[in-house]
């Protein structure tokens, strides 16, 4: 391996680094210049970008919940909820022990990824027909987390629950 190949990997690594270590402060920025009933979908969209999903909102006729989730280098998703009016209603951060509590045994997938959106990781197992999401989350004061649900073949969990993150090292 050449020296320059080797600075060019090593280089790459700390811009990488750098983008994740600024996930939690871009993010506080962007929130703290949208307003609930006053910014509309276009500032939501402006300052987060294109949404993973666009589901619609519960509960809300004409209205959406546009998905932004920061899985798997990050610790949060959030749903952002635009009313009829096309104004935004709601900002929530999703990946919560309150949310973790109402992830039920029969719960469906898309249930479930309404819920909590996308997961950090999804692994399958064949021989179990069953496949673990996971998402990454920290339980307050900072103690890193994963959230794990457990779904059978019919796209529906089995069981669930979380535990200490074990990739990331303790302070």
């Amino acid at each position: 391996m050449s020296t320059r190949s080797g600075g060019n990997r090593l280089a790459a690594a700390l811009l990488a680094l750098a983008a994740v270590l600024a996930l939690p402060a871009c993010d506080s920025k962007r929130i703290e210049r949208l307003e609930e009933g006053v910014s509309t979908e276009a500032d939501v969209r402006s300052s987060f970008g294109e949404p993973e999903n666009v589901w619609d909102a519960p509960g809300a006729p004409g209205g959406r919940v546009l998905e932004y989730n920061r899985q798997p280098q990050g610790q949060k998703n959030y749903m952002i909820t635009i009313g009829a009016d096309g104004r935004m209603s709601a900002l929530r951060q999703v990946l919560t022990p309150e949310n973790f509590a109402r992830v039920r045994p029969g719960m469906a997938m898309e249930d479930l990824r309404k819920l909590l959106g996308k997961p950090a990781k999804v692994t399958p197992y064949a021989l179990k027909r069953e496949t673990e999401w996971e998402w990454r989350w920290v339980q307050p004061p900072n103690s890193p987390m994963v959230f794990t649900a457990v779904l059978d073949s019919d796209q529906r969990v089995v069981r669930s629950g979380s535990s200490a993150d074990r990739a990331v090292e303790p302070n």
